[in-house]
């Protein structure tokens, strides 16, 4: 992804019209070794899509793309300079919710088999769901979850009521 060296061609745009409305359709994560991580998702049960690249890998994950990308490269895109290579918590999690309490457990333990790191074992939560952390080789953080309140509706959305 190279880096704009003239000024974006929307930075004097006009504010978006009031019917435009922002949505999330890809999440990048950065990762230090891209075939390792690519292999961690493929084995964890993600499809690939897109065409091979050596710079970028590309993920169905539902109604989201999820794209990895080397961390170093994805800081200079973002013209990001001070990229914590430390591990440490980013204050982000990335949520996978299931169906049942089964499927956690199988999510959980296939994500162990592939090396993540379980930070918190699934178990039953005080509201009534059933839920796992782990991180993955590059430290991203997922929860596994199944929250009897918040189903799928018939395209596979997750429903949250209002």
């Amino acid at each position: 992804m190279p880096a704009h060296p003239q000024p974006h061609p929307h930075a004097n745009a006009s504010p978006p019209a009031a019917s435009a409305r922002p949505g999330l359709h890809l999440v990048t994560l950065g990762v230090a070794d891209l075939p390792q991580a690519a292999a961690f998702y493929t084995a964890f049960g993600f499809e690939r899509r897109g065409k091979a690249h050596e710079n970028v890998a590309f993920f169905e994950a539902g109604h989201l793309i999820l794209s990895l990308y080397p961390s170093q490269a994805l800081a200079r895109d973002a013209e990001v300079t001070d990229l914590d290579a430390s591990g440490a918590f980013r204050g982000i999690t990335l949520a996978c919710n299931t169906a049942s309490e089964a499927e956690v457990d199988t999510l959980m333990a296939r994500a162990a088999s592939l090396g993540a790191r379980i930070l918190r074992p699934a178990q039953p939560i005080f509201w009534g769901g059933y839920m796992g952390y782990f991180a993955d080789r590059d430290g991203h953080v997922w929860e596994i979850a199944y929250n009897p309140y918040f189903p799928f509706d018939a395209a596979g959305r997750l429903v949250v009521p209002d």
